[in-house]
């Protein structure tokens, strides 16, 4: 039986600041793109600086031809160019952003893909211990927020930092006083922004694992609202949904009331500048310096509000720098995770396989204190249909598992035709198996498309053949468009089609071996015997593992193999065992007494 699955992230992690460096190494290919646009926002930056000191200029110009006659020359002259400095800032914050969304979005595309790579690459057991919600989680809402940091949030910052710097120098050029004055009015800025900065960046954190609950929850209750329903469980569900959702509420409003605070500050911080700007201007003026003009203090005011500017922005960006090293921590810990060995190097191939499998001394445990398998040792020859019996949790699953290896054997070994499958590579071994189980899949797209799944150069007389062979016939008669009728998961076809269609896929794929894990679980008994002959026939020569709960559709099994416990305590033909009077007779007069 599988591992437990752990359904949720331990909420007290912390953000691990280095994944912002992995990210920026990521982004390594478009170091020079994301240079170039650095330099155009601090170009663009600049331009800004510029303005206050010749709006200044403007000012005193206009204030100084009031009592006799205004320079209209040289007023149009500076009057240009102050709007060819505005817009030249624009076009290059234009060209900087423009460059920023394309490194942000095809960092987010090389995210995904390495990912989806990853994923295929991963052991079974990382989706024993993980949701789907979470892992899709990951992949879209945490890849989501690294793009947009991408996209806005460096550019924003390193702008802020040249616009702090410039501001600072211009303000001491224009009038030290009034420098000092706004700077150390605005030092209640930075102490606010410390400490909200550190009391917000847990919340931030659990925001995402958060997120990652809701979506996991969601995706698994909505995939299967049916039972839900039947069981009348929905009130248990929606009172475990809005638990989650009350502590993504308060992390989400804990972390977006702390950032929230940071702009009234700021603007507090702001304003209180521009008071005591005027009130210092005003009694320098008043006595008698002409160190400060009318255009001064306007200038002043100005350059006072660029100077908050920025700590508005270090604020904001600081946030989204918090909640990108948390999303950051979450991608990268799925690319981090260990992979499946590398299998380059196994050359091994069963290019003419009979179809003899043996397990020998096969020990196997999920977690290596609890063992499931024990000691598994016996033989299939070439072409028996081996049947594997036992009650819930005795390990068949797991014994298919080790099979296919999906999990690898912690000692002992398996071999096909006398070659260890340790030898042989996955994708090779894989090749050599069809695998029907007792959950069926239907995706999006035509009836022909999930029949010849991943299988090219199909004829419809082939189609033809295999629908007849499992009952799919009439069904496809009754299609508007026959084979090429679309179809989604969410098609109104019964549990038996679905089940005929996942066998119908499996028998095109015409493998040398077979695995049936409990394949006609989910149908009539009409439809049992039609696709139970259809297996007889679809198994004549081919070595099969039957995993079966209804002992009744292996009777004329070559091999049974009763598992209890992870050990074989019987084994043999039906008549053999059940003479025997042992479990497989308990296990068979169970499921037929009155």
């Amino acid at each position: 039986m599988p591992m437990p699955r752990m359904r949720y992230t331990d909420t007290k992690q912390k953000t691990d600041f280095k994944a912002l460096g992995k990210i920026f190494r990521f982004c390594k290919p478009y170091t020079f793109a994301i240079i170039v646009s650095l330099i155009l926002a601090i170009l663009a930056t600049v331009t800004t600086i510029i303005g206050p000191n010749k709006i200044r200029e403007l000012t005193n110009l206009i204030t100084d031809g009031l009592a006799t006659d205004i320079d209209l020359q040289a007023v149009s002259y500076i009057g240009i160019i102050l709007i060819s400095i505005y817009a030249i800032g624009a076009v290059l914050n234009y060209i900087q952003q423009y460059i920023l969304a394309i490194v942000s979005q095809n960092t987010a595309k090389k995210l995904r893909t390495n990912i989806d790579e990853k994923i295929n690459k991963l052991p079974l057991s990382y989706f024993d211990k993980s949701t789907t919600g979470d892992i899709l989680s990951r992949v879209t809402n945490d890849v989501d927020l690294i793009a947009q940091t991408l996209g806005a949030s460096i550019a924003n910052l390193i702008s802020a930092i040249v616009l702090f710097v410039g501001v600072i120098i211009m303000m001491f050029i224009t009038n030290w006083v009034l420098a000092l004055v706004t700077i150390l009015s605005s030092l209640f800025g930075f102490a606010f922004l410390g400490i909200l900065l550190k009391r917000s960046q847990k919340h931030f954190i659990n925001r995402q694992i958060y997120l990652g609950k809701m979506n996991g929850h969601i995706e698994e209750i909505y995939s299967n609202y049916i039972l839900v329903r039947s069981f009348n469980a929905h009130k248990n569900e929606k009172r475990k949904f809005n638990e989650i959702n009350k502590n993504l509420l308060n992390t989400e409003w804990k972390s977006q009331f702390l950032s929230g605070l940071m702009r009234p500050i700021m603007h507090f911080i702001g304003n209180l500048s521009y008071t005591l700007i005027f009130i210092v201007g005003v009694a320098i003026i008043l006595s008698g310096s002409e160190a400060v003009t009318i255009g001064t203090l306007i200038a002043f005011i100005i350059y006072a509000k660029l100077f908050t500017e920025p700590l508005q922005t270090f604020a904001q960006s600081l946030t989204q720098l918090q909640q990108t090293s948390a999303a950051s921590t979450r991608v990268f810990e799925i690319l981090a995770m260990p992979e499946l060995s590398d299998e380059s190097h196994k050359t091994t191939r069963l290019t003419s396989i009979k179809g003899d499998v043996e397990f020998r001394n096969v020990r196997f445990g999920y977690s290596k204190d609890k063992p499931v398998i024990k000691n598994l040792s016996f033989k299939a020859k070439a072409g028996q249909k081996i049947a594997i019996v036992g009650p819930t949790g005795a390990g068949k699953t797991t014994i298919v598992n080790l099979l296919m290896r999906f999990y690898e054997v912690d000692s002992g070994e398996i071999l096909i035709d006398g070659i260890s499958t340790k030898d042989i590579s996955r994708y090779h071994l894989h090749e050599l198996f069809d695998m029907i189980l007792q959950d069926t899949w239907i995706f999006n797209g035509t009836l022909r498309e999930n029949l010849v799944y991943n299988k090219t150069g199909v004829t419809d007389e082939e189609l033809e053949k295999i629908c007849s062979v499992v009952g799919l016939n009439h069904f496809v008669d009754t299609l508007s468009n026959r084979f090429d009728t679309y179809f989604s998961d969410t098609s109104t076809i019964s549990a038996g089609q679905r089940q005929q269609l996942t066998i119908a896929r499996a028998m095109l794929k015409n493998s040398p071996l077979l695995i049936l894990d409990e394949a006609t679980s989910n149908v009539d008994t009409r439809t049992e015997k039609q696709i139970q002959s259809a297996m007889d026939t679809l198994t004549q020569g081919r070595t099969s593992f039957v995993i079966a709960h209804r002992l009744s559709t292996i009777k004329n099994a070559d091999l049974i193999l009763v598992i209890k416990d992870g050990d074989i305590i019987e084994q043999g033909k039906h008549h053999e065992l059940y003479v025997k009077n042992g479990f497989y007779t308990q296990l068979y007069n169970s499921q037929f007494a009155e």
